[in-house]
């Protein structure tokens, strides 16, 4: 029996108890120890899960010396300020995505982990589905072609929007911080290169959140991108590449649980379509991977660096989309 990392969850939030817990007590090597909420909800989710511990607040789950990592799920505003102190504590970090929503913060982040000795990662755990390294694979062998266009989309209509945090400014709301970071993740990992220019186009609520945007951005090799993001259409999440010789077309790129774990990777061709389906648990291999990472004591593919990097064109196109002309 190998080693097993001691997991702290900070927050009972539905993304922690529908998806990570759940992987989390799935994987070879993590159990999840103890968990913290600040609403009173922390000794029911530790009954739902039988997890040993369970704490009133995130400070104590800190203080107990047995956690090497925590997962942090809290709302986007607050993963700076639990970052920094669960570093402090020397606690392992994953932090859901967006890091922050501030460049400069995410460069606090790296740096108190690593003055720490502890491993940061943000959670984009599409990343670990094993699709898209088959889609870099049909793109390193050229099948079709050179890469002249990338496109994506990832929307949802949400029903609820009452107190929905998504659309609270406060708590760092917004479609590009939810899902377009996704697309931006997606295309910048499909390149391996950053953006020379940009330009996008947004729907904002009254409070000044944006709930749909468009963006064009133009990358090395006069190589075109666009995607779309929306709370207001019907869910969608998908990307497609387009090449001198033909296109690969991945229609489940981002949620793949949500069709049991399977994902699809399309290759169109003049007289020709090929089809891969390919099954993974992205959760699980997220939080694998990251335990790994800590019992290896090696960095995670996806590094900080690269989350700041994300970080820094979300931060471009929102600061183009609060500027531009009122409708």
């Amino acid at each position: 029996m190998g080693r097993k990392i001691k997991w702290g969850i900070l927050s009972t939030a539905t993304i922690a108890v529908e998806q990570v817990i759940p992987a989390i007590q799935q994987s070879s090597n993590g159990e999840v120890y103890a968990v913290a909420s600040s609403s009173g909800k922390a000794a029911d989710v530790a009954e739902q899960f039988h997890i040993p511990n369970f704490y009133e607040s995130y400070e104590e789950l800190l203080k107990d010396s047995s956690i090497e990592a925590v997962y942090i799920p809290l709302p986007n505003n607050s993963h700076y300020e639990w970052t920094i102190k669960a570093a402090r504590a020397k606690k392992h970090v994953l932090c859901e995505k967006p890091a922050a929503l501030d460049p400069k913060k995410v460069e606090e982040m790296i740096l108190a982990c690593k003055n720490n000795g502890v491993i940061f990662m943000e959670g984009f755990m599409y990343r670990f589905h094993p699709q898209h390294k088959k889609v870099k694979e049909l793109l390193t062998e050229k099948v079709i072609g050179d890469i002249k266009m990338v496109r994506a989309y990832f929307s949802f209509y949400m029903e609820d929007r009452v107190g929905n945090i998504r659309l609270n400014p406060n708590l760092g709301g917004g479609a590009l911080y939810d899902i377009g970071c996704y697309c931006i993740n997606s295309i910048r990992y499909i390149l391996g290169t950053e953006p020379l220019n940009m330009a996008i186009l947004g729907d904002m609520n009254p409070d000044g959140v944006d709930t749909s945007a468009a963006a064009v951005m133009l990358f090395p090799g006069n190589v075109y991108t666009a995607f779309m993001c929306s709370f207001d259409a019907t869910l969608k999440h998908e990307y497609e590449i387009i090449g001198t010789k033909g296109t690969i077309r991945v229609p489940y790129a981002y949620r793949p649980d949500l069709n049991a774990g399977n994902g699809m990777v399309q290759i169109y061709l003049d007289n020709e379509y090929k089809e891969f389906i390919i099954n993974g648990d992205q959760y699980l291999l997220e939080v694998e991977h990251f335990a790994d990472c800590i019992i290896n004591n090696r960095e995670p593919s996806y590094t900080g660096e690269d989350s700041l990097a994300n970080l820094k064109v979300i931060d471009s196109l929102i600061e183009k989309l609060t500027n531009q002309p009122v409708q």
